[in-house]
């Protein structure tokens, strides 16, 4: 199984261990095309036009430090994504805390997306940075346009012959879509909030505890050594981990979409 997540703008403040090198990345294929967008990314950093540089960025005056960071990061120090990444979702997912054999699973298993790396497993050593998927780097233009054109193949192949259960959000998500017969062993959950109103159960669709949510859900999938292999074998152990799960109808060549109903937040 592969579970692809989306990056978090929170990261750690400073990488711990040796510089960046980026040979030592999974999916090295897409050496070439994370090589230019690092460069892009440098250069565009280390711009005398600063607020240029801040708007490319979506970047606010507060955060130059942003800015003096990412000119540097080819002579930054790295630590394992697993760390660096310290948004919701990975609060929730608690790596550091999972079971030894869990933990080995998470980092067969995950893929997480990047405006800069395209995609990183946790174990790669990576530097602090910002480079969300919506910015436009000069002579490279809009990150996810330039993304999808690279990742496919790559993806592709990092898919194997087993279900994918994307979390992407939707920015992330555009830089890769599954094909044909892939398309159909991918699973997609949108997390919605079942409350009730005037004795009327209502549902609605959820947006900063939908990462908590998924990070949840995948430590659940990591604990319980779940390894099914097809999509239909994934949203029934999602079942079985006691999860609501209402699946929508998809035709041939189509994503399997799931709803995960929740009713405490």
């Amino acid at each position: 199984m592969l579970i692809l997540l989306p990056p978090s703008e929170g990261k750690a403040d400073a990488g711990t261990g040796r510089r960046f090198s980026p040979d030592r990345l999974a999916l090295p294929e897409l050496n070439p095309a994370r090589e230019r967008v690092l460069d892009a990314l440098v250069a565009l950093s280390a711009s005398p036009d600063e607020p240029a540089a801040r708007a490319a960025l979506g970047l606010s005056e507060g955060q130059r430090g942003e800015l003096r960071r990412n000119a540097r990061l080819r002579e930054a120090a790295t630590a394992p994504a697993e760390r660096l990444y310290t948004g919701v979702l990975y609060e929730a997912l608690e790596l550091a805390t999972l079971p030894t054999a869990a933990q080995r699973a998470a980092r067969r298993s995950i893929l997480i997306s990047s405006g800069l790396w395209g995609a990183v497993r946790l174990a790669d050593r990576i530097p602090p940075y910002r480079c969300p998927i919506g910015a436009r780097l000069p002579g490279v233009g809009a990150l996810s346009a330039y993304w999808r054109t690279e990742l496919a193949s790559a993806m592709d192949a990092a898919a194997g012959r087993g279900p994918v259960l994307d979390l992407r959000s939707a920015a992330y998500a555009a830089t890769w879509t599954p094909r044909g017969e892939l398309a159909e062993r991918t699973v997609t959950v949108r997390v919605l909030h079942e409350r009730e109103v005037d004795g009327v159960p209502v549902r609605s669709v959820v947006s900063h505890f939908n990462k908590a949510t998924k990070g949840r859900l995948v430590r659940d999938l990591l604990v319980a050594g779940a390894r099914p292999r097809t999509a239909g074998q994934l949203v029934g152990t999602l079942r079985e981990l006691k999860h609501t799960v209402v699946e929508h109808a998809s035709g041939s060549g189509r994503v399997r979409q799931v709803d995960l109903v929740v009713t405490d937040l």
